[in-house]
């Protein structure tokens, strides 16, 4: 059987790889930072991680981590309800509940999974998930795996949530889910406007801050601290595996009573191990952080600012963005790569994305803004781009 198999992906994968689109890794032989080395031996600027605030490599993560190793060893080997459960488990589940404002907070191994294991023990067929378009695919896969009845919503369109609400008002229980910010395009999600709805429809509020939390907000609490609405949203899903720190790790954080219902129900918390202890050690130090000062908040804040300014006098087209991330819009996907290929030969390091990560035609560059960068990274990159963008005709 196989080797009809092997015959069918080898002719879709040769397709993949003549147009253009096939995926290379790029493998990084230093920690993740502003300025890494890739295998090849080149020294590149990294614009296209998800390190907003810096810490992958910050000297106190790194420090707890290793006290961490020898306090507590260096993995569970059980799930949370036999025997994975450490008092640093504890601990940072009560310091990211503070940190949201929120009753409880429950840890996955990755957003992903607490995305997958949210919707199925809360909602059935009698209950309705309205989504919106531009959500996640952990979101999308999430909600597959409910029987909730399944409305879709234009991308931070209120007039589509709202009809969508209308429509839904037959179900039982309904919940609008919605990332904060959106990851390919960088737009935060409305959400003062969808707490109106939400209360005019009777309906529950669910926020993925993965991208926002650690960015968006004045003190990088996410968009419900950008809106003025801490603790009035149900449930937030962030994850460990970008701002704070980007080990791995997810989490769930809301009202009581969902948290407690997921901790007997989830699927990915009761079948999936602990996240080890030191990356729970090392995730409360990322929030205590933060806590202390706000200087990687406004530096990345500024960084942001002068990037976005500069490539939009360069005549870029760029997204509206309020988010760390720069989508520069090339619209063709061979286009992408083959400027991605010639950016990391000036030694800037990003990624083209395309269909299917983007809809059909909308292919870009996604610049990810670090606090880490200093000027001089963000100008050479800015000199990067210009460069490129004038040869391949794109300014």
């Amino acid at each position: 059987m196989y080797g009809k198999i092997q015959q069918l992906l080898q002719a879709e994968l040769k397709a993949i790889e003549e147009a253009g689109l096939y995926k290379n890794e790029r493998v990084i032989v230093t920690p993740q930072r502003a300025e890494i080395k890739v295998q090849s031996g080149q020294q590149v600027l990294n614009f296209c991680a998800n390190n907003y605030l810096g810490l992958s490599d910050h000297p106190r993560l790194i420090a707890v981590a290793k006290k961490a190793l020898d306090e507590r060893g260096y993995g569970m080997s059980s799930v949370r309800f036999i025997c994975g459960t450490q008092d640093y488990h504890k601990e940072l589940e009560k310091t990211i509940s503070d940190f949201f404002k929120t009753d409880d907070t429950i840890l996955y191994a990755s957003c992903f999974d607490a995305n997958g294991g949210l919707f199925e023990p809360l909602f059935t067929e009698e209950d309705a998930i309205i989504s919106d378009s531009l959500n996640h695919a952990s979101i999308i896969d999430g909600v597959r795996l409910c029987k909730a009845k399944r409305y879709r919503y234009a991308n931070a369109d209120m007039v589509s949530l709202e009809e969508s609400l209308q429509e839904a008002q037959e179900q039982r229980f309904r919940i609008i889910v919605t990332d904060g910010v959106f990851s390919m395009d960088g737009n935060v999600a409305p959400l003062d406007k969808i707490l109106l709805l939400a209360e005019k429809y009777d309906a529950l509020v669910m926020v993925d801050e993965s991208h926002s939390a650690g960015v968006v907000g004045k003190t990088g609490k996410g968009v419900t601290e950008q809106y003025g609405v801490m603790g009035k949203v149900d449930v937030i899903t962030g994850t460990l595996g970008k701002a704070f720190g980007g080990a791995i790790g997810g989490f769930t954080s809301g009202r009581q009573e969902i948290i407690d219902m997921l901790r007997q129900r989830s699927r990915p918390y009761l079948f999936s191990n602990s996240i080890p202890p030191m990356v729970a050690a090392s995730g409360v130090e990322a929030f205590r952080l933060l806590q202390e000062s706000n200087h990687l908040q406004d530096k990345l804040h500024e960084n942001v600012d002068y990037f976005i300014a500069k490539m939009k006098e360069a005549n870029f087209d760029i997204k509206p963005t309020q988010s760390a991330i720069c989508a520069v819009m090339l619209y063709d996907a061979k286009l992408s790569q083959l400027f991605a290929s010639e950016l990391l030969e000036e030694g800037i390091y990003v990624t083209g994305f395309y269909y299917p990560v983007v809809p059909k035609g909308q292919a870009r560059i996604r610049v990810q803004l670090s606090a880490g960068h200093e000027r001089a990274h963000l100008d050479k990159a800015i000199d990067a781009f210009v460069k490129i963008g004038k040869k391949l005709g794109v300014i």
